[in-house]
């Protein structure tokens, strides 16, 4: 079964979309997360025991999901909110097979290496991607990756993210595509770069024989996630990198704090001398920039609804309509902070308890650590992850929410460390 799971993270970032009907489309990987499940499920019944970790971190995924459930009680449209609940309950399953099947430490760094595999994969699409505008032009490079990317997000998504393109950055008076792989925008690449980032430092540790390889990736990685633009995803990266740095650095020799080191100097400097990354990423600070001044306003349009319906939110799926009453499913309205966004939705309570379950796995896989860098490796993933979350909403894209439970589910496992070579 476990063969499964490691195929799951190697399909993870390409996964195409199914059509099964008009205007429907359906990410293949919730068949994969589904089928999975019944696969473990089954034989769970077999052995007449379902292996379910009794702890908190479970208690709160239960309760989260409940809650979910619960507000559709109250949802003006609850065709949207069943819509948005099924797409849950077909990916939060990978939660509890991946709790079972990571039991020892051999599964835990070969599941790892498939992520940061298929993870780097993906990265060199994006980069490739990204260098065909130089070649050939932006418009054609656009044009070209439209129908590139409309079998892995479907046809009817597809067109959507084609009307509100956020494919485009104006930096320094200069349109650039950015970076998005076969991903449906450059945010959501962002979330998934940079959450393999800590993942693959920690490989680095744990399997010095491989440290070229994996040396190799992470360049893939960061850049890629540099080269998306999203400010979002810089943040994270910087708190992530502060977070390595504080628990990482009494547990690494002295060669690698150079090289560390290093990495963080020519980091500084990329940010000291003008080009398109650091000034995207000043312009973070920037209050009057345009883009700022949106999601600021957004946030405002958000915290208004949750202080109308501070209790049970607006129902699950039902924010787009609380702000637009004319709105369609597939308009890009959301808070663009997931805490938000859940809080708008199902209640400042659920938006509580998915801070508790994020804070609750962190202090685990940091307790964890000790007896292997894999867990802190995944701690720092997650950190990287709730700060990204201040201000994007990332746990309805079919390839982050999965990478995220997958890595929350180390906080359930045992293995202790063995040096690989």
């Amino acid at each position: 079964m476990f063969y499964f799971l490691w195929l799951l993270a190697l399909y993870l970032p390409f996964q195409v979309a199914l059509n099964p009907g008009q205007g429907v489309d359906l990410a293949s990987i919730r068949i994969f997360i589904l089928a999975l499940f019944l696969l473990w499920l089954a034989q769970s019944l077999k052995n007449k025991k379902i292996f379910i970790n009794k702890n908190i971190e479970t208690a709160l995924v239960l309760t989260f999901l409940f809650i979910n459930l619960f507000s559709l009680v109250i949802a003006k449209n609850q065709d949207w909110g069943f819509r948005k609940l099924f797409f849950l309950l077909s990916i939060f399953p990978v939660y509890f097979v991946a709790s079972y099947l990571l039991n020892n430490e051999n599964r835990a760094i070969k599941l790892t290496k498939a992520l940061i595999f298929s993870g780097a994969a993906i990265g060199l699409v994006g980069l490739v991607q990204f260098a065909l505008q130089f070649l050939f032009g932006l418009n054609n490079t656009y044009k070209l990756w439209a129908k590139v990317v409309t079998p892995f997000l479907g046809n009817s998504f597809s067109r959507e993210v084609l009307m509100n393109p956020s494919w485009l950055v104006n930096i320094g008076g200069k349109t650039y595509m950015r970076a998005i792989a076969v991903f449906p925008d450059p945010h959501m690449l962002a979330f998934y770069m940079g959450m393999l980032v800590p993942l693959n430092i920690a490989l680095i540790f744990i399997l010095p024989g491989k440290k070229r390889f994996f040396s190799a990736t992470l360049a893939v990685l960061l850049i890629t996630d540099l080269l998306t633009f999203s400010r979002g995803g810089y943040v994270g990266l910087a708190v992530g990198a502060v977070f390595i740095l504080i628990f990482f650095w009494k547990k690494i020799n002295k060669k690698y704090k150079i090289a560390i080191v290093s990495l963080i100097g020519a980091g500084l400097l990329l940010l000291i001398f003008p080009n398109p990354v650091s000034q995207r990423a000043y312009s973070t600070f920037n209050l009057n920039e345009g883009s700022n001044q949106g999601r600021i306003q957004t946030w405002e349009e958000a915290l208004k609804v949750i202080g109308n319906n501070p209790v049970l939110g607006v129902g699950l799926g039902n924010y787009p309509l609380a702000v637009n009453p004319l709105a369609d499913y597939r308009e890009p309205i959301y808070a663009h902070n997931a805490y938000f966004d859940i809080a708008a939705e199902t209640g400042i309570l659920n938006a509580l308890i998915w801070i508790w379950l994020l804070m609750a796995t962190i202090l685990n896989l940091i307790k964890k650590s000790k007896r292997n860098l894999l867990f802190l490796g995944a701690a720092a993933s997650l950190v990287i992850f709730a700060t990204h979350s201040l201000v994007e909403t990332s746990i309805y894209s079919a390839q982050v929410l999965p990478l995220l439970l997958i890595i929350m589910s180390f906080g359930n496992s045992q293995f202790a460390y063995e040096k690989k070579n």
